[in-house]
């Protein structure tokens, strides 16, 4: 038998509906890509090119002077390694914690959650300050040390608060039940259940505290003194600085071209310091959504 399917006929004002929504999409995503498209075309361009405001879609005068500049300076591939370490170590010890504090917080068998969650609530509003936050930190002999960068921000409410939600959403009491009657214990549980069944917002925690931790400079320059533990992020506001730091006797042309670089080189740093978090992007933003939108669900 022959099944007909006939093709439903949308009315004008459907069709004007949808035409003004791709219309808004359209401009949306120009708006988005244009500066995008206009930092990389930069950073391939000439420096006269860029000083003279002459890109504007495509790169001028293909030039890798400043990328060339950028990497002449052993001190950004010493900050390119000092930045994966901190991203990776504080990711990982963020990560571990944030579900630690999350899912016991999810359970209504835990004695006094809601009180814990109101003291953990209560950070996010008011914090110490810098100056008693630097006074802890000192006392803790973490001063010049990599555990600075790590251990005094291991843990964002923010991030507790979406993992809780989605802990409460999506891992039942009953299972919680079932295990305990099997004998599970309450890290086997852990360890077998929650973890597996939590990769979306593990992956949300994931990205969340790598581009925290890959884009944080102010705590390494208020607890670091050795260059060589320094991020990438010091590393190229140290150039950025240099550079436009002109000598007076320096006779024009060379003011020129100094100004000229530093206007190149702040394009090819924004290149190189967002490189690595674009290239993460694409393997988590299928659990990045997800886990968003269930961990938002209820709170």
């Amino acid at each position: 038998m022959a099944t007909v399917v006939s093709k439903i006929k949308e009315s004008s004002a459907d069709k004007t509906f949808l035409f003004v929504v791709y219309v808004i999409l359209a401009v949306v995503l120009i708006v988005v890509l244009y500066p995008l498209i206009y930092i990389l075309s930069s950073s391939f361009s000439s420096p006269s090119a860029v000083s003279a405001g002459r890109v504007w879609l495509w790169p001028v005068d293909f030039s890798l002077k400043g990328y060339e500049t950028l990497f002449k300076n052993p001190q950004v591939l010493t900050g390119y390694g000092n930045s994966l370490f901190y991203t990776a170590a504080g990711t990982i010890i963020s990560v571990t914690l944030t579900v630690m504090l999350a899912y016991p917080l999810s359970r209504k068998t835990l004695f006094g959650r809601n009180a814990i969650m109101m003291i953990v609530t209560f950070t996010m509003l008011f914090s110490g300050g810098l100056i008693p936050t630097y006074m802890v930190v000192r006392e803790l002999g973490m001063i010049d040390t990599r555990w600075a960068l790590i251990i005094p921000n291991a843990v964002w409410v923010w991030q507790v608060i979406i993992a809780r939600s989605f802990f409460q959403s999506s891992i039942p009491e009953e299972l919680v039940e079932a295990s305990e009657i099997d004998g599970c214990s309450d890290l086997r549980f852990m360890r077998s259940v929650v973890v597996p069944l939590s990769k979306p917002i593990i992956a949300v925690l994931v990205l969340m505290y790598a581009v925290g931790q890959w884009n944080a400079y102010f705590d390494a320059l208020i607890y670091l003194k050795s260059a060589d533990k320094y991020p990438l992020q010091l590393i190229l506001r140290s150039i950025i600085i240099q550079n436009n730091s002109g000598n007076s006797v320096m006779d024009a042309m060379k003011q020129v071209e100094r100004q000229q670089l530093s206007e190149l080189l702040k394009y090819s740093l924004i290149v190189v310091a967002t490189l690595p978090v674009l290239i993460i992007y694409p393997f988590v933003q299928r659990h990045f959504v997800q886990g968003m939108l269930v961990g938002s669900v209820k709170g």
